[in-house]
């Protein structure tokens, strides 16, 4: 009889033991699986907030744009400016001393307007008809002018026109001599219209 309470109470005892280590197994597994979704989120915010890599090189890109290209776009703009080139036809075709000068006037305001601002400018002033009178070198009435506006303005050049020179030989039975600062065209009017065509701005006084 004794025996078998002893058998008994060791039974018990060893149930109690059992029920208390998987009580106590089970919480430790509860708190573990509890603790880990916390650790999940606090990394999960941690890498949210942590910049990637690809977002570095947007940033890097971003501020590169913004940081260097604007000033670099405004110096070539600046640089193109600077370097651009002013072009300009003035035509004369009458024999009027008045028109000649008018024409002399304009040619040496726009060289000294550009040259002042250092950019550079080109400026023919191109004969035909009656105008051929400015640079013949028998009938100017603006010669010493014109020798003393070439050593200044080299900028400004005088054409003219071959074929009024040929009908004023035919016309006149003489050669015609030009001033040395005049260069011949085929034709007054051919150059006029060609320079227009190459975006070259044209004046009639």
């Amino acid at each position: 009889m004794s025996n078998l309470k002893s058998a008994a109470m060791a039974i018990i005892s060893g149930l109690a033991v059992t029920l208390l280590v998987g009580s106590n197994v089970q919480a430790e597994s509860d708190n573990h699986v509890i603790s880990q979704p916390t650790g999940s989120v606090a990394n999960d915010q941690e890498r949210l907030s942590r910049p990637t890599s690809a977002s570095k090189q947007r940033q890097h890109q971003t501020s590169h744009r913004t940081g260097r290209s604007e000033p670099m776009l405004a110096q070539a703009t600046k640089t193109e400016i600077a370097k651009k080139s002013h072009r300009l036809i003035l035509q004369v075709n009458s024999n009027e001393p008045a028109i000649m000068n008018l024409v002399l006037n304009n040619a040496s305001n726009v060289a000294q307007y550009y040259g002042e601002r250092g950019e550079p400018v080109s400026i023919e002033i191109v004969t035909f008809g009656p105008g051929l009178h400015m640079l013949r070198d028998d009938t100017s009435p603006v010669k010493p002018r014109i020798e003393v506006l070439a050593m200044s303005h080299p900028e400004i050049s005088f054409r003219a026109c071959g074929n009024t020179q040929e009908n004023m030989r035919k016309s006149e039975n003489r050669d015609i001599q030009l001033i040395p600062q005049a260069t011949v065209v085929a034709s007054g009017v051919v150059r006029v219209m060609e320079l227009q065509e190459q975006g070259w701005s044209y004046v009639k006084p």
